[in-house]
């Protein structure tokens, strides 16, 4: 068994991980871009053969310190390359570094190119060549944070390219990226219903090609000429030829099998003629029917009543002019609505207003990642207008109790969040003890809302088949008082287990909706994680660091998904940090500096145990955030528990407190108590937490608990503090 590593396109990775559990991949786990699994030399051949979602696989060699260019060149030495590359053999070494004192790629692989070049002069005065087209072996190194990885890339180039692609448009769509499009619009279910692919703007045809491929079962590596392990000095000739006949006997039988259901368009003739060329040189051309025509006139073929509509069309970014974007999709929108009722389809938009004007309500919104560029893709069911609706069935007597309670804290609260526009917020949170769940409100930046319901744990005496009944319930009566339909109710439940109630396994699906508070831009995840991203309770907190971060250094300590800096950001921050152990926190952090354009190096991400942190970090901060988690015991950092570390914590904090600076410390343990007769020794401290809890949080005023501590002054008198530590 060996370990590896499988890149992708960043909103790939759950996806990427399914694929590789089904390719027979073990301890699969993703990470941000790709995934890493375990497995047999067969298992890493499989996944670049057959996986339809990476980029590269890569087999890790060694990972060691390389903090200058002379470790990076002993770290590669050590590894003994004539097992991995013949003496007269070829090979190309590709670089990347984040976060490192070593800041150039073009150095980096430079001086890895020297050390296995060197090695093989040393041994008998010959030494491989370089080739970066295709070379007989790919090195892959990346340091981060002045450590090194360095690994085989068994790909040796882009697994997108599938090797059948003869021309591409000008503004082509990654084989990768079509295939998730098609996995997230659920195309093989389509396809096995017995339902066509029709693409209204097919471009270069990559989306009825990678779905014929799909439906047919043909491996999306078959064609491809070069790997980067055939010059391998490990490569097992047997084992992988046996793999190909395996991949082309099960393409010779899904082909004989393939329905003619493929339809594409184009408003450009070239591009039909393009599509035609591609689709031959895929082997799918016979089942294929392409025409010139523009979107305006798309149309189900005849004799086809049910398929899947799906399309990429221009973002305004690269082909046309942005202004005329949103007509062309309003046009899309018009020709679905009106000629495809009772399809599905899927769109890839280039942002959230693109996808707005095509004035339909998606079921799902994906982040994907064409290139660099963020685009959003929406799925719809079109549904059958003679379709009558089902008459609901009346709600029990407590179902209806807690819809005329939800309608009064509605009545109760609409106005105002209306007057201080705010679209995040809690409707309702356990009112009635025998609907034991909180409900709260995302209103997402195209106009809708969300819900995101959290089940508390019911009472021992209640039974499982009462309690599920009742989130049933809520669901239902949440979603008609607040207008907000099924597929747009996210439902976190509990479940009862060894060790007491526990929320069970959570969905996976990469969703992010986009939602704003006080001007600001924020994702937010209800579905994949236990938290959303932003903490409804926090609302003010936030604002108060906003208000105090003005010409300050901000420090975000458990930095979670940067919220806060974002604000301090807003509120005229010099800089910030944010502090977080999390990597996936940290990458959901920077889309939000991003989106609300704060970029750089004023604006630091940092991936560290926050009290390790502390101890190495030499800067001052006039605002520091502390919002920690109750209980932690990561097998990165020490066991942490705020009760009884956080006097350690805030005083860690003072060292890196400017000496007229403010520490914000909150935190959700509600039998927390804060050590005052310890820390007013050292601070002036000013408990905040009633005024911090938001209108919509009335029910539970212990939610949180809230403290501004500043430096206590000396007594002149007594000076306990040595002057040299109140300086900055």
């Amino acid at each position: 068994m060996s370990h590896y590593f499988a890149t992708c396109p960043k909103g790939l990775e759950y996806l990427l991980r399914d694929e590789l559990i089904g390719l027979g991949a073990s301890d699969v786990r993703e990470a941000l871009a790709g995934a890493h699994f375990s497995g047999s030399l067969e298992t890493a051949y499989r996944a670049c053969l057959w996986s339809r979602l990476a980029s590269r696989i890569l087999l890790p060699l060694a990972e060691f310190d390389a903090a200058d260019d002379d470790a990076l060149y002993r770290g590669v030495q050590d590894i003994d390359w004539s097992q991995h590359l013949a003496a007269h053999a070829t090979f190309a070494v590709d670089a990347g570094t984040a976060m490192s004192k070593l800041t150039h790629s073009q150095f980096i692989g430079l001086r890895t190119k020297d050390a296995v070049v060197d090695q093989f002069r040393q041994r008998d005065g010959n030494r491989p060549g370089i080739d970066t087209d295709e070379p007989d072996i790919r090195i892959n190194v990346r340091l981060r944070r002045d450590r090194a990885t360095l690994s085989l890339d068994l790909a040796g180039s882009p697994l997108h390219r599938r090797g059948w692609r003869e021309v591409q448009g000008e503004a082509p769509l990654k084989e990768n990226l079509a295939a998730a499009m098609l996995l997230r619009a659920r195309w093989p279910e389509v396809y096995a219903a017995g339902g066509a692919l029709l693409d209204p703007m097919c471009g270069s045809g990559t989306l009825l090609i990678e779905g014929a491929l799909m439906a047919a079962d043909v491996a999306p590596g078959l064609r491809r000429e070069y790997f980067g392990f055939l010059g391998w000095q490990q490569h097992d000739i047997a084992l992988w030829r046996g793999l190909l006949d395996e991949a082309k006997q099960r393409a010779d039988t899904g082909l004989r099998a393939l329905r003619s259901v493929f339809f594409g368009s184009d408003a450009d003739p070239r591009m039909v003629q393009t599509a035609k060329r591609n689709a031959q040189e895929a082997g799918v051309a016979g089942f294929f029917t392409l025409d010139k025509q523009d979107v305006a006139h798309a149309a189900p073929p005849p004799g086809i009543d049910y398929g899947l509509v799906i399309t990429n069309p221009p973002y305004g970014e690269r082909l046309g002019e942005r202004a005329e974007m949103p007509k062309l999709y309003r046009l899309l929108g018009d020709t679905l609505r009106a000629r495809f009722s009772g399809w599905r389809a899927a769109v890839l938009a280039g942002d959230v207003e693109l996808g707005r004007a095509m004035q339909l309500h998606a079921d799902k919104r994906y982040v994907l990642y064409n290139g660099a560029l963020e685009t959003i893709l929406l799925t719809f069911d079109l549904g059958k207008r003679d379709e009558a609706p089902r008459e609901p069935k009346p709600l029990s007597a407590g179902a209806q109790m807690l819809k005329n309670r939800l309608e009064k804290n509605l009545r109760h609260l609409r106005k105002r969040l209306t007057r201080e526009g705010i679209h995040c917020w809690r409707a309702y949170d356990q009112d009635l003890p025998e609907y034991a769940a909180a409900i709260d409100v995302y209103g997402d930046t195209s106009g809708n809302d969300h819900l995101h319901i959290q089940e508390y744990r019911a009472p021992a005496d209640v039974p499982a088949d009462v309690a599920r009944l009742r989130l049933r319930e809520i669901a239902r009566v949440a979603g008609e008082v607040l207008g907000v339909p099924r597929e747009r109710i996210a439902i976190k439940t509990r479940e009862r287990g060894k060790g007491g109630s526990k929320y069970g396994q959570l969905d996976q699906r990469n969703e992010f909706i986009e939602v704003e508070e006080d001007g600001l831009k924020f994702l937010v995840n209800l579905t994949d994680y236990l938290d959303t991203g932003l903490f409804l309770d926090h609302r003010l907190v936030r604002a108060k660091v906003r208000e105090l971060a003005d010409g300050k250094c901000f420090l975000n300590l458990f930095a979670y998904t940067a919220t806060a800096s974002v604000h301090a950001a807003a509120g005229g921050a010099l800089e910030t940090t944010s502090v977080d152990l999390s990597a996936t926190y940290l990458e959901w952090a920077s889309r939000n500096l991003a989106l609300n354009g704060f970029s750089g190096s004023s604006h630091r991400l940092m991936q560290f145990d926050a009290l390790e942190f502390l101890q190495r970090d030499r800067g001052h901060y006039g605002l520091i955030f502390v919002d920690p988690p109750t209980f932690s015991n990561s097998k990165r950092a020490d066991d942490f528990d705020v009760q009884r570390d956080h006097v350690k914590l805030l005083d860690a904090c003072n060292e890196r407190l400017t000496r007229d600076g403010v520490i914000v410390f909150s935190n959700n343990f509600r039998r927390f108590k804060l050590d005052r007769a310890e820390l007013e020794q050292r601070y002036e401290i000013e408990d905040w937490t009633a005024p911090s809890i938001p209108f919509d949080f009335a029910r539970r005023a212990d939610i949180h608990g809230c403290w501004l501590l500043r430096r206590r002054k000396p007594d002149p008198g007594i000076n306990p503090w040595d002057s040299a530590r109140i300086k900055k």
